[in-house]
C-alpha cells in the first residue's frame, strides 16, 4: 500500500483562513504604527522653535507672553504648510506645527494635522502643554 504525501484541501483552507484573520488584525495596527512613526518627524521639528521661545523668555525678558511671536525676539518666522514642508507658527507663546500637504502615501492621510505646544507663562522654567488634532488621531 502506497501512502500519499502532501496536504489535504481542508488543511490548506485552515492555513489560508488563519493568514486572513491575522492580516485583518495586523494591517490596521501596522498602519497606525507607521503613521505615528512618520508623525514623530513633526514632533521633532518643533524643537528649534521651542528652544527659541525658551531663550527669548530667559534672555530677552518679553514682558508678556503676547510678545512671543514668530519673527521677533529671535524666534524663527512663521512658515506655511506646503508640499514637503511642515507648517509652523508661533503666536503669543503658542507653537503650532502643521503636517505638510504632500499627495500620496502616509503624508496624504495626515495632511493638516496639527501639533501644538503652549507655554504656561514667561517665568522660567517654562512648562509646555501639548494639544492639537494629533491627540484625537492618536499620533502624539
Amino acid at each position: 500500500m502506497k501512502k500519499t504525501q502532501g496536504f489535504t484541501l481542508i488543511e490548506l483552507m485552515i492555513v489560508v483562513g488563519i493568514i486572513g484573520i491575522l492580516a485583518v488584525i495586523a494591517l490596521p495596527v501596522y498602519q497606525n504604527y507607521s503613521n505615528r512613526a512618520a508623525f514623530s518627524e513633526l514632533v521633532l521639528a518643533v524643537t528649534p522653535r521651542k528652544t527659541a521661545v525658551e531663550l527669548a523668555i530667559q534672555t530677552r525678558s518679553p514682558g508678556a507672553i503676547t510678545a512671543l511671536d514668530g519673527g521677533s525676539l529671535g524666534i524663527p518666522a512663521d512658515v506655511a504648510a506646503a508640499d514637503d514642508v511642515h507648517g509652523s507658527a508661533v503666536a503669543d507663546g503658542v507653537i503650532t506645527m502643521t503636517w505638510r500637504s504632500t499627495s500620496g502615501g502616509v503624508a496624504e492621510t495626515m495632511a493638516g494635522i496639527t501639533y501644538t505646544l503652549t507655554a504656561d507663562g514667561i517665568t522660567p522654567p517654562v512648562q509646555w502643554t501639548e494639544s492639537g488634532s494629533c491627540l484625537a488621531n492618536g499620533l502624539c
